[in-house]
Parts: structure tokens; C-alpha cells; sequence
């Protein structure tokens, strides 16, 4: 079973990039991230014409998340499952509202459920945007909480805009007092992971200067100055039939690439019952 993640950067720009790919690639499972699309625009009869059922969560230009899947797509949750607890401490009107933008979709898809994600940026230390982030993070984990157990197939993927620790950046000093690498940020993180999740990509490459995403400006891609914020997290039960899982590096070349790269698990399923 082989199942990644992709922020594609609008999905109305890169839709031809999308299509090739997936007629190579034949994952089973896709996540998308910033498909900047409503759901009564989104291509759902041209993915289906390559054999994949989908859901799609969207608000217009912003955000957008989406699962594309050969395997089956069922229980479907937009967004946060509802009636999430919310400390008064944590939520105001702000965060409230960055809580229910459209960045988490999450289905079942060949007995995994999977979640898409797309994590608030944070914008900067300063803005209210991170302080939602970090709240943002909180509930995710509260999400899995309310869905299922560890003892579950579960995946988590997508964009987190966390690096994850500092061989996930090209240059940490570079990021001195910046979202994406502060100390709460990544607590926020393995709060999540703790849930009982692992980074399936870091399981298999343990080394640095690995990275999922380029700035277009400075030609940042050639020079290799990346981030690896682009994680696909999965339950015991998908780590132990982990196979491989590799950054398809090529998809981010060439006319009109997004500024992420696809990330890309393959999971022995010969094994599992539904």
C-alpha cells in the first residue's frame, strides 16, 4: 500500500503536474495540502476518470485539504471532529476562527485512517497567527483522541510547517527567532506524536539535510537550502510494515513545480485484516 503527501501549492495551478504524477506514481493514498479550491471547484470526476474515489475540504483561494484514494474512502470527518473541548484559557475569537479554516480532513482509506493536514504557518513569534498554531496542534491531538485509539492503523500527513529538530533546515541559525523551529512549536509536535505516532520518514533516514521544501526565491532549490516540514507520522501497527519511504525530489523540478515535494511511504498490507 502506498500512500503520500503532497502541499501542491493551488491545485487549479498544478493540476497537470498532479495527473502525471499520479499516472506514474499509482499511489494508493494521496493527501493534498493548499489546494486554494471551494469543494463545488474541486476536479473530483478528473480524478476519478484515474480511479480514485475523493474528499475534499475547502474554503476558496485559502487552505484546502484533500485525500485522494484507490482503496476505499469512508468515515469522513471535515475538519475537527465537533464539540472538541477548548480551554478558555487557550481560545478566543482568533484562534477559534484559524480552528475551523479548512486544514484537516480525515477518512478511512484500505483499512488506515488517514488524516490530511495542513498546520498553520504562524506567520511570525509576534502574530496572533502562532499563538493559533500552537493551539491548532493541541487539538490534533485531541482529534485522534476522539476518532480512535493507538492501537488503530492511523497515519497522519501533510504539511505541519514544523521542522521537526535541526537537521530538518538547511541552516538553523538562519531561522533564529522564527516560526517553524521554536521550542514550542516542536513540544506542540511531539505532543502530537506522543499520542502514539512515528515519523515514518525519519525511521528509515536518520541523517540530515533530507528536506520536503524549497522558498522559490534564490534559487533555494539548487543550492539545496531546505526544510523538512512535509511528516508522515503512522501508528505501531503501520511502523512495523513499513518498507521504504523516500522524498520524490523530482516532482519539485521542471515547469511550474510547487515549492514542496511529495513524500512517500510503501506499508506491507499482505498481512492486515480489516
Amino acid at each position: 500500500m502506498r500512500i503520500a503527501t503532497w502541499n501542491v501549492n493551488s491545485l487549479k495551478a498544478r493540476m497537470p503536474r498532479v495527473e502525471e504524477w499520479l499516472a506514474e506514481i499509482q499511489p494508493d493514498v494521496l493527501c493534498l495540502q493548499e489546494t486554494k479550491l471551494s469543494d463545488a471547484a474541486f476536479p473530483g470526476l478528473s480524478f476519478q476518470a484515474l480511479g480514485y474515489e475523493t474528499a475534499h475540504h475547502g474554503q476558496g483561494q485559502w487552505n484546502g485539504v484533500a485525500i485522494l484514494s484507490k482503496v476505499g474512502l469512508t468515515d469522513v470527518t471535515h475538519g475537527f471532529v465537533p464539540d472538541l473541548a477548548q480551554p478558555a484559557d487557550e481560545i478566543d475569537d482568533y484562534r477559534a476562527g484559524v480552528l475551523n479554516e479548512a486544514r484537516l480532513l480525515t477518512a478511512r482509506c484500505g483499512g488506515v485512517l488517514v488524516s490530511s493536514v495542513y498546520v498553520p504557518n504562524g506567520r511570525n513569534l509576534d502574530d496572533p497567527h502562532w499563538h493559533a498554531k500552537l493551539v491548532w496542534l493541541t487539538h490534533l491531538r485531541r482529534h485522534l483522541d476522539a476518532l480512535t485509539t493507538p492501537a488503530d492503523r492511523v497515519m497522519v500527513l501533510g504539511d505541519f510547517n514544523i521542522a521537526p529538530d535541526d537537521r530538518d533546515v538547511w541552516d538553523p541559525k538562519k531561522f533564529t527567532n522564527s516560526t517553524h523551529v521554536t521550542p514550542q512549536e516542536r513540544d506542540r509536535l511531539t505532543h502530537v506524536e506522543g499520542w502514539g505516532l512515528t515519523d515514518l520518514f525519519r525511521a528509515i533516514y536518520p541523517q540530515d539535510r533530507l528536506y520536503t521544501y524549497w522558498d522559490y526565491r534564490a534559487g533555494d532549490f539548487h543550492m539545496h537550502r531546505g526544510m523538512r516540514i512535509d511528516l508522515v507520522l503512522g501508528s505501531a501497527s503501520v511502523r512495523q510494515s513499513l518498507e521504504w519511504a523516500i522524498v520524490d525530489r523530482n516532482a519539485r523540478k521542471g515547469k511550474l513545480p510547487s515549492d514542496h515535494a511529495p513524500v512517500m511511504v510503501q506499508l506491507d498490507s499482505s498481512s492486515w485484516t480489516a
